[in-house]
């Protein structure tokens, strides 16, 4: 068991730097994910409404809800520890390895997806190749 993993076990949150760079002294993190938590969205940038709205869409495609995903930037992806995600989606990012058990989706970001529709063909077949 470790640290963050006995911390929640007492009741005590756990919180994470969003912008670790301001603190050059603080040492990295390991992410814990919920075990409910399919699907981990790399992403960069914040997501507004109507990215967050498409986003929705697209869970529900994939049969599953909100409460199963978690955003995560790029840069906190290699921190992560235990895991049983299903799904890794780099949106806007490179892909990158470390998180091998999970079917791995790339495209651009939200903000493109919306309003491109051979990016959102290209994430459904994504999507399809993984979903037989």
């Amino acid at each position: 068991m470790n640290d963050v993993q006995r911390l929640k076990e007492m009741g005590i949150p756990v919180w994470e730097l969003r912008r670790p760079q301001l603190y050059p002294n603080s040492s990295p993190q390991m992410v814990a994910l919920p075990e409910d938590c399919k699907l981990l969205l790399v992403c960069d940038s914040p997501i507004n409404e109507k990215e967050a709205w498409l986003f929705g869409k697209i869970l529900a495609s994939m049969k599953l809800t909100p409460e199963q995903a978690r955003l995560l930037p790029s840069s906190a992806v290699a921190h992560v520890t235990q895991h049983q995600l299903q799904w890794v989606w780099y949106c806007g990012v490179p892909a990158q390895g470390g998180l091998a058990t999970a079917a791995v989706l790339t495209s651009p970001s939200l903000n493109v997806l919306e309003h491109d529709q051979s990016a959102k063909k290209a994430l459904w077949q994504q999507i399809k190749q993984y979903d037989k």
